[in-house]
């Protein structure tokens, strides 16, 4: 099937990463950072790919706009001169009479000798790596005239950083950049280039990201692109040992990146790509516990920017693949989700993103598939509520009851007399004989915060708090991991609803 690849967007300087769809992104789908197009096929499994993120770009931003700029350290930088020969005494010279130009000279000497820290054998090490790297950089020439002129300018980049470093093999900053310039380089290389390969550019941008991170641990954009580095690395190596060993490299810089920068929903979202594309490789008694961790993570980067659609696809395909290996391999652990469960879940996250991004074509083709797996409403499950009007009842009086969203409301599904009261699309309850029967409603547009309540007044259970413009209402969900499902699906709702995609919502709910 057809797949369109996007290119990771490189953090340039030290400036916290914008967010994240770049686009270019970071390749995800069956490779952590790419997104595939599904295709026509009809397997499903096929058709879900990871959607890639981005990298510090404006979430905004167009997946053509892939070009981020290098930034350079003009600032002075302690130089290391050629060393003139010290005078040396023979033997025979015990009495010699020195000139003052030679006295002059000697101190010279010895002052350039207490001041330069860098000694001549660094300086010629950095200078040989800085030639290795500029060769590799020269023979870059770019797919098309576009790609040539923006290889031009990385070459004179390249130069600028390579002198910086032979003055200053220290030169972090230097250091970072170049392997920008690297970086960049490799995604320059034309399809049918034999020379350089992409593979050389990359591993020796690593090598440089390495250095930089030595001299700087603090520095945490080295860490996210170096993995960037290390995962496109990986990718071309398929399903083997060696790209094993490169995934689990990389998932360790974007773990480093983000205990350095948490505010980073790229690095998140990057991070769970990774983790998925490792479990790929690993064997099946290590899978699942991997997978979990992958949609932690995906889960985090929505929590710190929820119109992210990118992780919001992501999530959804990655449960998706869950429910997959659960049919195959039929196992029935009860305390994990079933596959309809799961099935159901991928279907309300890519739902999400189609509605959020709905001229993607790849969350359009993935909805199709997921569709008939959508439950109508958007959710539908049971939770413990207490009786209305009354927020801390006693625990007695506190009953699970059914509750549905959809793009309007919250709304708690009454039964009497062992009658489910029917109900509309739009959530209002229809049932002529009970119709002072009150629910628990609360409307999208009221709600201020969602979160997870740990009240001590609460029933036992995963504690769930409506903060809303007409006060706060309190649930209990039967598990934790069942609060998860409802804590996303109320802030996706709600921020469809905030950025005025309420009728593509609504248009998913009622086809």
């Amino acid at each position: 099937m057809p797949e369109t690849t996007e290119e990771s967007e490189l953090h340039n300087g030290h400036q916290p990463q914008a967010e994240p769809e770049p686009e270019p992104e970071s390749k995800a789908e069956s490779q952590p950072e790419s997104k595939t197009e599904p295709g026509p096929e009809n397997k499903p499994e096929e058709a879900l790919k990871l959607e890639p993120v981005v990298t510090g770009a404006d979430p905004n931003t167009k997946e053509e706009d892939k070009e981020s700029s290098i930034q350079s350290n003009d600032a002075a930088k302690p130089s290391s001169t050629d060393q003139n020969a010290r005078p040396q005494l023979l033997k025979d010279e015990g009495n010699r009479t020195f000139t003052m130009r030679e006295l002059l000279t000697e101190f010279k000497s010895d002052e350039e000798e207490a001041g330069s820290p860098y000694s001549r054998e660094s300086t010629q090490r950095q200078s040989n790596q800085n030639s290795a790297a500029m060769e590799l950089v020269s023979s870059v020439t770019g797919a098309d005239e576009e790609g040539q002129s923006r290889q031009r300018v990385l070459v004179y980049a390249a130069k600028r950083y390579a002198s910086a470093l032979e003055k200053n093999p220290e030169d972090y900053d230097a250091l970072y950049n170049w392997a920008l310039v690297l970086q960049e380089s490799a995604d320059n290389v034309s399809p049918d280039s034999t020379s350089p390969s992409k593979d050389d550019l990359l591993e020796e941008a690593c090598k440089k990201y390495d250095d930089a991170t030595r001299l700087c641990p603090t520095l945490h954009d080295a860490f996210y692109n170096w993995a960037i580095a290390i995962s496109d690395r990986a990718k071309m190596r398929g399903r083997t040992k060696e790209a094993e060993e490169l995934w689990e490299q990389a998932t360790k810089n974007y773990e480093k990146a983000v205990q350095l920068n948490w505010n980073s929903p790229q690095a998140l979202n990057n991070w769970g790509l990774a983790l998925q594309e490792l479990s790929a490789i690993v064997s099946a008694r290590e899978k699942q516990k991997i997978v979990k961790t992958a949609i932690s993570k995906f889960r985090a980067a929505i929590r710190l920017q929820f119109d992210f659609h990118r992780a919001i696809y992501n999530l959804g395909t990655v449960l998706y693949a869950l429910a997959e290996d659960s049919v195959q391999t039929g196992t029935t652990n009860p305390k994990e989700m079933s596959s309809n469960e799961l099935y159901s879940q991928s279907a309300i996250y890519i739902a999400a993103a189609h509605a959020l991004k709905p001229n993607y074509s790849v969350y359009s083709s993935a909805l199709k598939l997921v569709h008939s797996m959508l439950p109508l409403p958007l959710k539908d499950g049971y939770l413990t509520a207490p009786p209305v009007g009354n927020t801390f009842p006693p625990h007695s009086d506190w009953k699970r009851t059914e509750f549905f969203l959809n793009q309007e409301a919250l709304q708690q599904v009454i039964k009497v007399e062992q009658k489910q009261v029917s109900r509309s699309l739009s959530g209002r309850i229809v049932d002529a004989g009970n119709t002072d029967k009150k629910a628990i409603r609360v409307d999208i547009p009221d709600i201020i915060s969602v979160s997870a309540s740990a009240d001590l007044t609460l029933p036992p259970g995963a504690g769930l708090c409506i903060n809303t413009t007409s006060g706060q209402v309190f649930l209990v969900a039967d598990s934790w991991e069942s609060l998860d499902g409802w804590l996303d699906a109320l802030r996706l709702v709600y921020t469809i609803y905030a950025r005025g995609k309420t009728d593509v919502l609504a248009g998913i709910i009622a086809t």
